[in-house]
């Protein structure tokens, strides 16, 4: 994916009040969140890490933060969404006596002083930035020297279902793009984050039809919020024709939604070096082993 392209573009103000209003009901459709967070923390259980602060980044209703607590048990939690509504949400999650802070935020400008931050846990954020470079390099700002930031997002083979029969209606851009492992761990290393490794896991999701899909995918705040979607008369319609086409992918009497999860983590490096351009080969980003 192209970083500049148009198309892929999305509007972050549209972004936010979707997730706003997805807020209330978003613990009882997070299964996808879920199960990425699981991932998450089971990479993060054999990593032996010393941190006093803790950025929960896309902390969503804040479901993650009580696992983070257990791992981290002397730090101070930050949540940081860019929805005030999911982090009213989180704020009920909270004890009386939480060493935990809620902070509304837009990743690509980080109210943190630089190197403050020893861990920071992203779960399903990037999908919903248009340039990772962006937010890589802001965590790289915030990041501690050998600090870890870890993370989970969507690579391109996911929603390709939704993707297909909207292909078969029109070509306007209907589907955030994602980007893949590759471009990922590019933009880690041209932010000068270190040893990003990363792997890939899939998910499939069956429904019964395609009106739960859409009830699920606006419940989560998932539906399109693309700059240069489809806003004329017609677009109910073509949605129309769209769920047409989706439902003739059945199989076995069941609508499948693949997901492509990558995970990946990577190591804060300090200070940017100054006058000096590091370098490093698509090769030679690490897979995790299995």
């Amino acid at each position: 994916m192209n970083p500049t392209d148009n198309n892929a573009t999305l509007k972050q103000a549209d972004v936010r009040r979707r997730f706003d209003r997805a807020a209330y009901r978003f613990d009882d459709v997070d299964f996808v969140h879920a199960a990425t967070r699981k991932g998450l923390l089971a990479r993060l259980e054999p990593m032996t890490i010393e941190a006093s602060k803790v950025l929960d980044l896309g902390s969503a209703t804040g479901s993650a933060l009580q696992s983070l607590r257990q791992n981290f048990r002397a730090a101070h939690i930050i949540a940081a969404d860019l929805s005030g509504n999911m982090l009213a949400e989180a704020s009920k999650k909270l004890g009386w006596f939480s060493r935990t802070s809620l902070v509304q935020v837009d990743a690509r400008a980080l109210p943190f002083e630089d190197q403050s931050i020893d861990v920071v846990f992203s779960n399903l954020m990037l999908p919903w930035l248009d340039d990772p470079t962006a937010i890589f390099t802001e965590v790289a700002r915030v990041l501690r020297h050998d600090g870890l930031f870890i993370f989970a997002t969507l690579g391109p083979d996911s929603l390709n279902s939704i993707r297909q029969a909207w292909r078969n209606v029109d070509e306007g851009p209907h589907v955030n793009r994602f980007l893949d492992m590759h471009d990922i761990g590019d933009a880690a290393v041209h932010a000068r984050l270190r040893d990003p490794v990363l792997d890939v896991d899939r998910m499939t999701v069956t429904y019964a039809n395609s009106e739960a899909l859409f009830q699920d995918l606006t419940a989560m705040g998932a539906r399109n919020s693309l700059l240069h979607r489809d806003r004329s008369l017609g677009a109910a319609r073509r949605f129309q024709a769209m769920t047409g086409q989706l439902e003739r992918q059945r199989q076995g009497g069941l609508l499948q939604v693949e997901l492509e999860i990558v995970y990946g983590h990577c190591w804060g490096s300090g200070p940017r070096a100054t006058g000096a351009e590091v370098r490093v080969a698509a090769g030679q980003i690490g897979r995790r082993k299995r």
